[in-house]
């Protein structure tokens, strides 16, 4: 990757991170009690035949490119020494332990969606067969998971602002 191509990059990172967050935080402040009032009223079929399975394939899938193409732009960023961008945020070397941070808990979330939300929702869903017993416990390891998740963006977003990323380091040519 060049500088000429680095903001392709960057907006890519930008714009798929906003698709997962915003889903994150819609899941964690919308959703939630909307399929609790939905449900009790008995009209909950629309959202989990409809919404959920689209809504979970942005957000599972914007995960991923987010973090693909936030780690291909701190492999281009040159870290201590002339140590791989990656590497230096990775192990929290100098100018790049910032958004070190920040790129190990988007990590954290990320397998988070993958190992934890992702197969517990498709219980939930249906696409798994799933006992009732399994689908309550499903139920609960979804939900922490994702408010783990929420938790963790706060800082997370915090790091990411902080990292080598500013004009004054550079970083935007």
């Amino acid at each position: 990757m060049s500088s000429s191509n680095d903001w392709i990059f960057r907006w890519i990172h930008i714009m798929a991170g906003i698709m997962w967050i915003g889903l994150l935080y819609f899941f964690n402040f919308v959703n939630t009690a909307a399929v609790k009032e939905a449900t009790a009223a008995g009209e909950a079929g629309p959202i989990t035949k409809y919404i959920m399975p689209r809504a979970l394939l942005y957000f599972r899938w914007g995960a991923v490119v987010t973090w693909i193409f936030g780690a291909a732009l701190l492999a281009n960023f040159p870290g201590p020494a002339g140590m791989n961008g990656f590497l230096a945020a990775f192990t929290f070397q100098g100018v790049m332990a910032p958004i070190g941070f920040g790129a190990w808990l988007g990590t954290i979330m990320l397998l988070n969606v993958w190992g934890v939300i992702w197969p517990n929702q498709k219980k939930l869903l249906g696409i798994v067969a799933a006992t009732d017993e399994e689908k309550t416990k499903a139920r609960r390891l979804a939900f922490l998971a994702s408010r783990a998740n929420t938790m963790l963006s706060i800082p997370m977003l915090f790091f990411m602002a902080t990292g080598p990323s500013s004009m004054s380091q550079g970083i935007y040519h």
